[in-house]
């Protein structure tokens, strides 16, 4: 993959599949630690001891459209690659947490990317789902949830063209701002 962004929708998608109804992604981004953070936590239906354990194996998935899963097992990779880790835990009918660090400076850490459109695609695959999404820089805090352009935009829905385009605008702008 190409950027954060496209490793972390990924994610967002494993947790938009698994029926969340509330995602909440911290990303931390520190040059005084020298550190990448990425905190994914969902309510969805969670993951038995025997697929968690699984769950980094690209062919372990619980798709039926196809028969592997590339989004964790690439986080994974890129993890042990850039000198970070990856912990995830989950219980059943409650949800999964998902704590990726990797070595900032590390020559092979990818982009960021676009995080704006990495969002504008989440809630755009499932309008139901409350996002809030933070980005923490080592001055600065962005911080956007769902909840709150809902009621802003009511009776329009937040899936919208136009909607969704703002968002992505909104968010981007947001997280040049921290930086």
């Amino acid at each position: 993959m190409q950027d954060l962004a496209m490793h972390i929708l990924e994610l967002l998608m494993n947790s938009i599949h698994a029926n969340s109804f509330n995602i909440y992604l911290t990303i931390k981004n520190s040059i005084k630690e020298n550190l990448i953070e990425i905190i994914l936590i969902d309510d969805g239906k969670g993951m038995d001891e025997k697929t968690l354990n699984n769950v980094t194996s690209p062919f372990s998935t619980s798709r039926t459209t196809r028969k592997i899963g590339l989004g964790v097992a690439f986080m994974k990779a890129l993890c042990d690659q850039c000198n970070g880790t990856l912990v995830i835990t989950s219980e059943i009918n409650k949800g999964t947490k998902i704590i990726a660090k990797i070595q900032k400076n590390h020559w092979d850490v990818p982009p960021l990317g676009n995080l704006g459109e990495m969002m504008m695609y989440a809630i755009g695959a499932n309008e139901n789902i409350d996002y809030q999404f933070s980005y923490i820089d080592d001055k600065h805090q962005f911080d956007f949830n769902t909840n709150q352009i809902k009621e802003e935009i009511t009776p329009v829905k937040i899936i919208e063209p136009d909607i969704l385009i703002w968002i992505k605008e909104y968010i981007n702008q947001g997280i040049e701002g921290v930086s």
